[in-house]
């Protein structure tokens, strides 16, 4: 049995007097694909905003490989194996491919001149040969070189989960990946996230895209108004009576 890389307690968050987020719990093994979906407004975005430190958990806590990392900031998040991508895309547009993918990498430069000199170290042609493998293994290899405004929206998707794999993660944040691609792009998107899964690194989805959900993940939480109502795997969930009423709908 693969261990627990990402442990959430009885996590809770509050703005004011709305309560977002209210006891939840779930866990996510080396590997896994692991779905976080609802009604919009339930609390799938605040969930990955605290876990990655962008807002502050009110109570609870979540444990990375072991670690607290409840009350970290941001960049010791990332630092100890989490990383994600965003609803908006958060590219820099008028940096090439290959710098937002090495963008990404800056937290493993020890040597942050190695960047910048005429006689790049060992850890730099390493990191040089990782980043022009993620391109390439994004479809991205013929845009290496292209700014980032310059790509089309699926391929900016594409190059925003290359710079989060950039980071090395032990797990994978994914918000909405799917919103705004074709039938053709969305079965691209499908295999990348198997194949993240397979070499792994577990990832969490937050998705309104119920087929990739159902094709692609292995167990779904699914909340409402910031509370688990349901979670295990798809064939479960998509029979589950609470979830169909609150959010699948009967014709689903």
């Amino acid at each position: 049995m693969v261990e627990a890389v990402l442990t959430v307690t009885d996590l809770g968050k509050s703005f004011g007097g709305l309560q977002a987020l209210s006891g939840l719990s779930f866990s996510v093994r080396g590997g896994e694909i692991f779905g976080l979906i609802g009604p919009n407004g339930s609390g799938k975005t605040t969930t990955i905003n605290v876990l990655t430190g962008l807002y502050p958990a009110s109570a609870g806590s979540f444990l990375l490989a072991g670690h607290d990392i409840s009350r970290a900031k941001p960049e010791t998040i990332v630092r100890s194996g989490m990383s994600r991508t965003f609803q908006n895309l958060r590219l820099f547009p008028s940096q090439t491919v290959l710098d937002n993918v090495r963008t990404g990498q800056t937290m493993h430069c020890r040597d942050l001149w190695s960047r910048f000199g005429a006689f790049p170290n060992s850890e730099e042609r390493t990191l040089e040969r990782e980043a022009q493998c993620l391109i390439e293994r994004f479809g991205l290899g013929e845009r290496r070189h292209w700014p980032a405004a310059s790509l089309s929206y699926g391929e900016k998707k594409r190059l925003e989960i290359a710079r989060a794999m950039a980071m090395r993660p032990k797990v994978l944040l994914l918000d909405e990946p799917a919103a705004g691609m074709n039938s053709v792009e969305l079965e691209w998107l499908m295999k990348a996230i198997r194949e993240i899964g397979a070499s792994g690194v577990a990832v969490l989805l937050v998705e309104h895209h119920m087929k990739l959900i159902m094709q692609v993940c292995d167990n779904i939480a699914v909340l409402n108004f910031g509370v688990k109502i349901a979670e295990g795997p798809p064939s479960r969930i998509a029979t589950d009576s609470e979830v169909i009423t609150a959010y699948l709908g009967k014709a689903y």
